[in-house]
Parts: structure tokens; sequence; C-alpha cells
């Protein structure tokens, strides 16, 4: 209603004005998503166009998100950091879920919606090959149960694990992919190898405990992947984002699909890649209404729905 009595008082002149407050750098978010929201939801004018820069087409897109789409993504709440933490203890502490339980949900979610964004009909081989790289925590063992998932469906996984962690759990993913000769890679490929060589690549580096600065050999692993133009699944968080603020300095990856998992993270609201899903079908419905989440149904027995 407020929405529809401000488009209504917007002349050519006021649509005008927006395009240049969107440009000015000295407006707050806040307001600038205002405009924003005036201007989406505005009906275009003939022979009128709204120019704005790169960062704004990111807010407009995030906008038109939250906004208009259908209407499973309204009224659903964003998991923070510490909620997501608290989340998942209380799969762990009070619904006796195992982490190696989430942890195979997760990676066969994952490798759905590889699957699911990047058919060998459309990529135009028998076999697209998959680079996989991972993390020391539970987003690369996501990423290794992906690769032996992956692997089971017909595509072609590699791994690059160049900080192992010791736990039993993970080295069981470790043996499983080797006896399946998946191979795993020393050194990274270059940029220029990996788009030469892979047709999709698998951000299962950090996830949503991450914080501070990206250390080696991770800082490395980021600037090679950023410069690629090979496809990237980011595995719940975009490795290099903020978890609340996603990437404001610009460094971070920029993934073509994200595969959310149990409920969408609060810097989701900002990715604008092309395939965004929720995986990991198994959240006790009181839990979800503990937390308010209104989840999107899964359809038949996916264990990914389209967000």
């Amino acid at each position: 209603m407020f929405l529809a009595s401000v488009r209504n008082y917007f002349s050519l002149t006021g649509r005008r004005l927006i395009a240049r407050r969107l440009s000015s750098s000295r407006i707050g978010t806040s307001f600038r998503l205002f405009l924003l929201a005036v201007s989406c939801h505005s009906q275009p004018l003939s022979g009128t166009t709204l120019r704005v820069s790169a960062n704004n087409r990111t807010l407009i897109e995030a906008h038109r998100r939250l906004m208009t789409d259908s209407g499973s993504e309204r009224g659903r709440r964003y998991l923070g950091q510490e909620e997501a933490r608290e989340f998942d203890n209380s799969l762990f502490n009070d619904y006796k879920f195992s982490i190696d339980q989430l942890m195979e949900v997760a990676g066969l979610c994952v490798a759905q919606a590889v699957v699911r964004s990047y058919p060998a009909s459309e990529v135009g081989v028998a076999s697209p090959r998959v680079l996989v790289v991972c993390g020391p925590g539970n987003n690369g063992g996501d990423g290794l149960v992906a690769a032996r998932h992956l692997l089971f469906m017909g595509y072609d996984p590699e791994i690059y694990y160049p900080k192992r962690t010791p736990k039993d759990i993970y080295k069981i993913l470790v043996a499983q992919c080797e006896k399946l000769n998946v191979r795993f890679l020393t050194e990274l490929p270059s940029a220029p190898d990996i788009d030469r060589d892979y047709h999709v690549i698998v951000d299962a580096i950090f996830g949503f405990s991450f914080k501070g600065a990206v250390r080696s050999p991770f800082d490395t692993v980021l600037a090679t992947l950023v410069q690629c133009s090979t496809p990237i699944a980011s595995v719940d968080v975009p490795s290099g984002w903020d978890v609340e603020n996603g990437d404001p300095n610009g460094t971070g990856l920029k993934p073509d699909t994200l595969v959310s998992l149990t409920a969408p993270k609060t810097c989701s609201q900002l990715f604008t890649g092309r395939h965004h899903y929720l995986g990991l079908r198994m959240v006790p419905r009181e839990l979800a209404s503990q937390y308010k989440l209104d989840l999107p149904p899964y359809p038949g027995t996916d264990q990914i729905v389209r967000l």
C-alpha cells in the first residue's frame, strides 16, 4: 500500500532523480534500498532507462528476490552465524543427529544440485569433470561426500584438499574416495587450466562458522578461483563471504549456484547467481517453528528444492 502510493507520486522527473540518487556514494544503504523499492516496483516508463552501477544492480537483484519472487520466498527467515550454530547444536544435542549423518545428506544434496544445474546433456560430455575444492572443516567433509555421489551419478570428480583434518570421520571419507579411484590433486591448477579441464567447480572450503581473514593456503586458492570462468557451486556460504554481510570487499567467490543447507543464511539474500537450492531435508518441524522458519516444501522425494 505504501509503496503503491509512493509509486504513483513519482513522475518521469522523479525516476531521473532516483537514478541520480542511486549513483551517489553519499547516500546510505537503507535509503538506496528505499529508492530501489520504488524503482523496482514501478512500471517502466516508455523511453526511460534507469542507469545504475554494477553495485546497485546487485542491490536491485537482491531486492527483487526479496520482494517479488514466489510466495515461498516471502516470509522466509534467514539464519545468522550464531543462530546457525545454535540450530546445528540443536540437531546434534536435542535430536541426536550425528555429524556424519548431516555430512552424508549435505553432500548428497550438493551432488544433486550440481547434476540439476549442469546436466551432462547441456555440458555436452558424457561425464562432466568437476573440481571439488575442500576446506578443513565440515564444509570440506560435505565436498568429499559430494565427490563420491557425483562419481556414482556419472560425473568425473577430482578433489583438491590441501589442509586435511586428522579426525577419523574425514579420514574415512578420504579413504572411500581413494578406494573408488577419485583423484586427489597435490596442487591447485592455474585458472586457465581449470577453465580448460573442468566443467564445474564445487566450493566446499568455508561454511557459516568462518570468521576473520582468509589464511594460507586458502588465500591463494580463492585468488585463483575468482579468476576462473568455470561455474562455481558453493556449499551453504560462498567462500570468502561474511555470513551476515556477504562480500562487501568484493574479494570472495561469485558462485553461479548456491546450495543452502537446513535454512538459507543471511548472506544468501545477496546471492545473484542463476541457481539457488535448499538442501538437508531433515529439519524437524518443531525446530523450524522454534526459529520461525518458513521453509518451502520439497517436491516428491527430492533432497533439494529450488529457491
